[in-house]
């Protein structure tokens, strides 16, 4: 089982023909993911081969996401469009009604974020007809051996018991590296941004209701509360064990790390209070991430 994203899924990439959708795509084929085709409305009728890195791989590039949905069955979309175009890419895969939208894009501006989670919270609303984002400035969504929508590696991991949620990309990375003798369900990079679309609970909250899943790793950061909002619903709702890792103790206050949402203001969002809050919800939470990994074999060897 997985959370998000199985080997039935087929997947879209919006800015198939720009460098980065390009070159991820042929990284996803590789990795099995069944891409079905692109979107490119100055391209539309293209034709692209990639057979030399999926057999039969030769992908359509559509006028639209709402025509590739229609003409492939597609359910994902993953976007690689440059910053100043997402806004427009997204709303347009909500339109359209897709069920999983990954938002690779780094740069976005906050307001174009904002804008575009609230559209897609107001067509639910009116529709019903509900898109999961997750991102951007993510690494995206992978399920070892059944499906990779985004940029993760795949060959770094196979699958497995834990499911694993993390703001952070590179230590996403990491943490399916120092696990790969367990493997994982699904891993799921929400993105470091101050607005979001996918929040540690969403995937808490799937992984708690997925049977294959038995343990969870929780990756968070400094800045904002997010984890300290997690906490309180592991503490309410989950019932699997939980690791987590908080990066960010040696931080200064006031200063942008990494990602735009690592700030901290006195003592809001810092890595100590976090980790206190996780730590007060039951989550053992590691000083590294090796020393996380450590702790979550210790639930598979019954440590």
């Amino acid at each position: 089982m997985a959370i998000f994203l199985d080997q039935n899924s087929k997947v879209i990439v919006q800015g198939i023909t720009g460098a980065e959708g390009t070159k991820h795509t042929q990284r996803m084929l590789r990795s099995g993911t069944n891409v079905v085709g692109g979107v490119n409305a100055r391209k539309a009728g293209q034709e692209l081969d990639f057979t030399e890195f999926a057999p039969d791989a030769v992908l359509s590039v559509f006028g639209s996401v709402s025509e590739a949905m229609e003409k492939t069955g597609a359910s994902v979309s993953v976007v690689f469009v440059p910053p100043k175009f997402t806004k427009e890419a997204v709303n347009e895969a909500v339109d359209a009604g897709i069920e999983l939208l990954v938002v690779i894009t780094e740069g976005i501006p906050v307001h174009d974020t904002a804008q575009f989670w609230a559209y897609a919270q107001d067509a639910a609303a009116k529709r019903g007809n509900t898109t999961r984002i997750v991102g951007p400035n993510c690494p995206g969504v992978i399920s070892p051996g059944q499906s990779n929508a985004g940029i993760i590696p795949a060959d770094i991991t196979g699958g497995g018991p834990i499911g694993l949620v993390s703001k952070s990309g590179t230590l996403t990375y990491q943490m399916m590296y120092e696990l790969r003798d367990i493997g994982f369900s699904t891993c799921v990079g929400i993105g470091g941004d101050p607005v979001i679309g996918t929040t540690h609970i969403d995937a808490l909250e799937a992984f708690e209701a997925d049977p294959d899943t038995r343990g969870i790793v929780m990756i968070g950061e400094i800045g904002g509360d997010a984890e300290e909002r997690a906490a309180a619903y592991i503490k309410e709702h989950v019932t699997k064990p939980v690791v987590g890792y908080v990066a960010g103790f040696t931080a200064p206050e006031g200063k942008t790390m990494g990602h735009a949402g690592a700030i901290v203001s006195g003592s809001s969002g810092t890595a100590l209070a976090k980790k206190e809050a996780l730590e007060a919800a039951g989550v053992r939470v590691g000083k590294t991430p090796s020393e996380t990994a450590r702790l979550m074999r210790e639930v598979f060897q019954g440590g």
